[in-house]
């Protein structure tokens, strides 16, 4: 049985990728891998994790903070706060930050276990910034 999660704004594990880091609210360990829940965050004018798909995995975005620019298929989309973005696997996608303010977005992974991969993309970003 799963237990309630009670965080402050600021609390979550936290991953720091360059320009980029990532709090992780609720992992898949927390959700019984049903889903994982994390926020993003983007320096002005920085790049996000490039363009990537999940093969079996959706992909829910909300913009929390700023104006992120995201790439869904082909199309970068001018996202304002309050934006909502379904992403479905196997669909392209990339977020980054073009303007000169914080981004941010709120992103939920159905189902979880992407946080196992946080170490290996925390030393990618650490070898090659």
């Amino acid at each position: 049985m799963s237990k309630p999660i009670v965080l402050e704004p600021d609390d979550g594990r936290h991953y720091a990728l360059g320009a980029m880091r990532a709090v992780f609210k609720a992992d898949g360990e927390e959700t019984g891998n049903r889903y994982r829940i994390s926020e993003w965050w983007l320096e002005p004018n920085a790049a996000g994790p490039g363009a990537h798909l999940h093969e079996e995995n959706d992909e829910i975005f909300y913009v929390i903070e700023g104006r992120p620019s995201v790439l869904v298929d082909e199309e970068w989309i001018d996202a304002p706060k309050g934006t909502f973005l379904r992403i479905p696997a196997k669909t392209m996608h990339d977020f980054e930050n073009r303007t000169d303010s914080k981004a941010g977005l709120l992103n939920i992974f159905i189902p979880g276990g992407f946080e196992e991969n946080m170490p290996m993309i925390v030393k990618w970003f650490e070898e090659n910034g």
